[in-house]
């Protein structure tokens, strides 16, 4: 193994890196063990495949305020031969010690650069009013940006959130859970029941609520299931593809709903009634809404009839769950880099 394949491996890792850097972080924080504590063996991966992981989350909690909740299949295969395998670790090990930190210092810089170019890419919605964003551009930004294609999902994910919410609440939307079996018996039997689980009870046998869509959280490029759900038995799955007959398939199988919206880049209309057709009376796909729908539907919130009760409130939800999606923190860098002496070193291209 030598230092241009060994580098060659760390910058695929680097490239493939969503926003949060996960993987990158737990490579440097390993090459830094190795390098100041010395009680890891890079070429024995039993030694550092599980603790390198308490170690990368110290530090994804300073920078990205968040730590990897991907299974520990998942975030194993940093170390498969296609990532960086104990083999390329050892060789990165001896390039970083005999530089004095300088691989970790080119992970941390990329770390920098990359969240720069995620807060310069929000800068279009955190800046913007309902006269001037426009929801094409917006997404585009992240599909043109090498550095921040890969989350272009969860950016997608938001938009769908912060209109669905918005119109949610504005409409005034109410949800209701009624008993209409009202059996005596039954209902002083299973009281508790009733109580607990319905909120539900003889004397208010049914009950009222806002309805409202929820995001399930943090996900991960090899996590499958449902993106959001809705308090009024919807599953909602959202991703800025285009939809297939076999991708439909797939979705309605990982998801354990009845009803099923599919949030998609777009859906041919011969490839829609054909997935349609094919759950048959019983669909549990709901329907399809494609990208143009969203656009269509954003520019009447932000510059239609209603847009004086939509738009601010959709670009201030857009604008709020971004803060909490991406939660850069690049001001502390600088402290970091000269807490570890990366300041010193020329780490340009190790």
């Amino acid at each position: 193994m030598n230092n241009r394949t060994a580098k060659d491996h760390l910058d695929t890792v680097i490239r493939k890196a969503r926003v949060h850097f996960y993987k990158p972080i737990q490579i440097a924080e390993l090459l830094h063990r190795d390098r100041t504590e010395k009680d890891i063996n890079l070429g024995d991966l039993e030694t550092y495949r599980t603790p390198s992981r308490k170690w990368r989350d110290e530090i994804s909690l300073r920078f990205i305020g968040r730590i990897s909740t991907s299974s520990a299949r998942y975030q194993d295969d940093l170390f498969n031969p296609n990532a960086t395998p104990p083999t390329v670790l050892s060789q990165l090990g001896k390039i970083n010690r005999d530089s004095n930190g300088a691989v970790e210092a080119y992970v941390y810089n990329a770390l920098r650069n990359r969240l720069s170019q995620m807060s310069s890419g929000l800068s279009s919605v955190l800046q913007a009013d309902r006269n001037s964003f426009a929801l094409r551009n917006f997404i585009d930004s992240f599909t043109r940006d090498p550095g921040l294609s890969r989350s272009v999902d969860k950016i997608f994910e938001i938009v769908v959130y912060a209109l669905f919410s918005t119109l949610l609440e504005v409409l005034d939307v109410k949800i209701g859970v009624r008993i209409d079996n009202i059996n005596d018996t039954i209902l002083s039997e299973f009281s508790d029941f009733t109580e607990k689980v319905l909120g539900l009870s003889e004397d208010t046998p049914e009950l009222y609520q806002t309805a409202k869509v929820y995001r399930v959280g943090v996900t991960n490029a090899a996590d499958k299931g449902l993106d959001m759900w809705a308090n009024f038995g919807v599953a909602m799955q959202i991703k800025h593809i285009s939809l297939t007959s076999e991708k439909a398939n797939d979705i309605a199988s990982e998801i354990s709903a009845d009803r099923i919206i599919i949030v998609c880049k777009e859906c041919e209309k011969d490839v829609l009634v054909s997935v349609l057709k094919q759950f048959g009376s019983v669909s549990r796909i709901q329907s399809v809404i494609t990208e143009d729908e969203l656009d269509i539907w954003y520019e009447k919130a932000l510059r239609g009839q209603s847009s004086e009760l939509l738009g601010n409130k959709i670009l201030q939800k857009l604008a709020n769950e971004i803060k909490v999606e991406f939660p850069s923190t690049t001001s502390e860098f600088d402290d970091f880099f000269k807490e570890r002496g990366y300041d010193r070193l020329s780490f340009g291209d190790f």
